[in-house]
């Protein structure tokens, strides 16, 4: 190789390296003034009107409708629809700002959201036609009805192909029978459904997707799920469709297409549950933080103590790592799309143990006030665990990024 042909590729790489680099002044979390002014107004609404009420809604297992229609004043559950449609028309990275800062104060609050703003209005949103939208997008966007998804069943979960419900084609009508568990936002409270939902059930050999509203004949609750260990405010159901009526333009596109459906919108999710993981993550930190500068022992503050200076040192590090992760994936995200479920996947499995971990060493720093409603550190510790079970076991990311590694084996860049 000779000098000249050497000092090309030099000057190559540098002017690639040079497009590559974040503009000056480039922040990661809030890359422009419309994402810093929504992680600012979500904030102070959180600060005003969430963290008042979220202790109290968690104790009572009581979903707050009214606070959640204040999130559609906000605007915020449509928050990746177009403004043409009455969304905001904003990107994965003001849906993450959204999760973080909702979470933070009531991760109850930030499920429901994400099961309504994520699981049912992106999705419906991308797979809809027309007619569809204009039947259901302003009930939904408005707060005026509760949505969710239905897909996991009492035999099965994570597995989709052991699905059940099925919905079989009679005359201009569907007719769908079978059981969703675990439903987020299945119940308004102890006696009624939630208002409308995506259905995934088997038509013949593959799957399709269905909308279905409250006011179709042979949809009820099945029972509302109690005791939970964590998130209590977000309502968790069991839903039943005996013979339900689905009329046939409540087919989300075409007969077997939900693994698409599902496909596009488990990216988003999953950014989205990470979020949440972040969300919570912050909230301990700060509340070890701060406790360790006020609590003395010994006759000083207990932040001079070395173990207490390992949970605290540990958990940020582990924070502002998942942080980023979570954030440039957010800003390489698509969301009309598919094509990051490595990525994805990544940050879910990453921030949902991260989450847990740094909650679990709050809950060590603050001792026994820790254990204990006070601090709020036990809320969120229980909240966690669910990070690692809903939207997709650990053992699920685990096995679709080993294989999507093995297909891709140059996956660094």
């Amino acid at each position: 190789m000779n000098g000249s042909s050497q000092g090309i590729r030099q000057a190559d790489l540098q002017e690639m390296t040079m497009q590559q680099q974040a503009p000056s002044g480039y922040d990661l979390f809030q890359p422009t003034e419309e994402a810093a002014l929504l992680r600012q107004t979500v904030r102070q609404f959180v600060e005003r009107e969430v963290e008042p009420q979220a202790a109290r809604h968690e104790r009572e297992e009581r979903f707050n409708r009214e606070l959640f229609r204040r999130l559609g004043e906000l605007g915020l559950l449509g928050i990746t629809v177009p403004e043409d449609w009455g969304g905001a028309g904003m990107d994965a990275v003001a849906a993450v700002i959204a999760h973080e800062e909702i979470t933070a104060s009531d991760p109850g609050l930030g499920l429901s959201y994400l099961a309504h703003s994520m699981l049912f209005v992106n999705n419906f949103f991308h797979n809809s036609n027309q007619t569809q939208r204009e039947k259901y997008l302003e009930k939904v966007l408005s707060g005026e009805w509760v949505a969710g998804m239905c897909m996991s069943e009492p035999e099965g979960g994570t597995d989709i192909q052991a699905m059940r419900s099925t919905a079989v084609k009679s005359g201009g009508n569907y007719i769908l029978n079978g059981r969703k568990m675990w439903v987020t936002n299945g119940c308004l409270d102890d006696h009624n459904p939630g208002d409308v939902f995506l259905v995934y059930a088997r038509t013949g050999a593959k799957i399709s997707t269905f909308v279905v509203d409250r006011t179709m004949e042979g949809f009820s609750l099945g029972q509302k799920i109690r005791d939970k260990a964590g998130m209590r405010s977000s309502p968790t159901a069991e839903l039943v469709f005996s013979d339900c009526r689905v009329p046939a333009e409540n087919l989300l596109g075409a007969e077997g297409e939900s693994l698409i459906h599902m496909m596009r919108n488990l990216e988003l999710e999953r950014l989205t549950l990470a979020a949440m993981a972040l969300g919570i993550a912050r909230r301990c930190l700060d509340e070890m933080n701060r406790y360790a500068g006020q609590r003395t022992a010994f006759g000083q503050p207990i932040n001079q103590f070395g173990q207490i200076q390992r949970h605290i040192g540990e958990s940020y590090a582990e924070f502002s790592a998942g942080r980023c992760l979570v954030y440039d994936v957010a800003r390489r995200l698509r969301l009309e799309q598919p094509g990051m479920r490595l990525e994805t996947d990544a940050a879910k499995l990453y921030t949902a143990t991260m989450a847990k971990n740094v909650a679990d060493r709050a809950i060590q720093v603050l001792g026994g006030y820790g254990y204990v409603g006070e601090y709020s550190v036990e809320r969120l510790w229980r909240a966690a665990k669910l990070l690692e079970i809903g939207g997709g076991t650990m053992e699920a990311h685990q096995k679709n990024i080993t294989r999507d590694l093995s297909r891709n084996p140059r996956f660094f860049r």
